[in-house]
């Protein structure tokens, strides 16, 4: 019996899916956060920086640090064709994932200041890893204005301006390395740009990408597992929680007891335990 190929989207979610199986734990339902009483507000008053909320970075106006327009217009179609929206949900673009690699490519990542970079530049064997002298950040700059130079020559048209038909034909030349430009690499353009799309789907929306926490809730993955701490020892129960992320946490971590901030995981459980028997 023949089977269907499995789409692109397909292929991610089902990776993702198991790495997120391994490291779900087995609880009933998300811990609330301690509830203290506060003192009332003054009128008008600012709330004070523990009780303002923390928004992720893809929940706050976002504008790109790196990418220039027409390169930003070239991220947004290259990502929703390797996550395609579909019957799953929402696919890259709408997920931020052009907007999650212009951070990156704006900060440390961008600027290789992790990476040897001293040379001597030679092809790479498979065992070397990275061997350009270019930084990430550089990498894309050249990769995207070398691709739309070639969809202009063939089909007079910039990337972006392509049907999504001879989108897939430009990527999957990139990936093949048949395209029509040799610096930089293709293939390490296209694997460095699949790479980070696929971060940018299921990385903590912190940093800009998995807007509303689409990949997460796309594959079950429920977050941040110190935000379901009080739930460890609840077994044989459905897990059906909300995701939770790094800034949700945050949020939940500044609750009070006795008038003094409780910061810490650890140090939140103790306190609610101790405001239940204190009850």
């Amino acid at each position: 019996m023949s089977e269907k190929p499995l789409s692109r989207k397909s292929f991610v979610l089902i990776g993702a899916s198991a790495a997120a199986a391994a490291a779900t734990p087995n609880a009933a339902d998300a811990a609330a956060p301690l509830e203290v009483a506060a003192a009332p507000a003054k009128r008008g008053a600012k709330a004070p920086p523990h009780q303002q909320p923390i928004h992720a970075l893809g929940q706050r106006p976002e504008a790109y640090a790196y990418f220039t327009e027409p390169e930003a217009v070239f991220m947004e179609a290259a990502v929703e064709r390797l996550i395609p929206t579909d019957h799953h949900g929402p696919g890259g673009k709408e997920a931020g994932c052009a907007y999650y690699i212009d951070q990156q490519l704006a900060g440390r990542y961008g600027q290789g200041q992790t990476m040897y970079r001293h040379g001597p530049w030679g092809t790479a064997l498979p065992t070397q890893g990275y061997q350009l002298r270019y930084t990430p950040a550089e990498v894309y700059r050249l990769g995207i204005a070398a691709t739309n130079a070639y969809t202009n020559k063939v089909y007079r048209k910039v990337f972006n301006a392509l049907d999504g038909a001879h989108q897939d034909t430009v990527l999957t030349a990139l990936q093949m390395g048949t395209i029509g430009f040799d610096d930089p690499p293709p293939k390490v353009f296209f694997g460095m740009l699949l790479g980070d799309t696929v971060q940018g789907f299921f990385a903590d929306p912190m940093y800009g990408g998995n807007r509303d926490k689409v990949g997460w809730k796309t594959i079950g993955f429920p977050g941040v597992g110190a935000v379901y701490v009080g739930l460890v020892e609840q077994h044989n129960k459905p897990y059906v929680v909300e995701p939770q992320g790094i800034a949700d946490e945050m949020q939940h971590s500044m609750a009070f007891h006795c008038g003094t901030p409780v910061q810490h995981v650890q140090t939140r459980v103790a306190a609610r335990s101790l405001a239940k028997d204190e009850a």
